[in-house]
């Protein structure tokens, strides 16, 4: 099997004509390029980072970071304290991918709600962060080991954003 897919890759080198290489060079040197473009533009590596900052690179997070400087979280914890989960690394970025994917999608297809909500995952991320830093304050009404536990933002929605 191996030998007859080289052979079939070897014909197909020697047997494409030259505009044939350069069409296919040039098209991936496009893609490569405006990605590129794209990920600078959009300061990409940004959002590898702890840095707040980068949350606001989106006009709708503007006032989310705004509420998180004025905030009493703002002296002990940034946005990946809360929105990304402490269990590990991999799980940390994992979240932080698919977010990104999702707010990319989002943001170029002009398709997201204002004011922007939460996510089921997300939201269970928040409650995971919350009980992550005050879970021995609220251990006795946390309820961690019911069906239906306390969610600590039916009360606390707008924690870490001033509100």
């Amino acid at each position: 099997m191996l030998n007859w897919l080289q052979g079939k890759i070897g014909t197909l080198y020697f047997s494409m004509p030259f505009v044939g290489w350069l069409f296919l060079f040039g098209l991936g040197g496009g893609i490569l390029g405006l990605s590129g473009f794209t990920l600078n533009h959009a300061e990409g590596f940004s959002y590898l980072s702890d840095d707040p900052k980068s949350c606001a690179n989106c006009h709708v997070m503007r006032e989310v970071y705004d509420g998180w400087n004025r905030s009493p979280h703002h002296a002990v914890a940034v946005c990946n304290d809360c929105h990304t989960p402490h269990s590990s690394f991999v799980a940390k970025y994992a979240v932080k991918g698919l977010n990104g994917f999702n707010h990319s999608k989002a943001f170029t297809l002009n398709d997201f709600p204002e004011p922007i909500r939460i996510t089921e995952l997300n939201r269970a991320v928040a409650q995971e962060s919350c009980l992550h830093c005050h879970g021995e304050m609220v251990a006795l009404i946390a309820h961690e080991d019911k069906k239906n536990p306390t969610d600590c933002l039916t009360c606390h929605a707008g924690a870490g954003h001033g509100r």
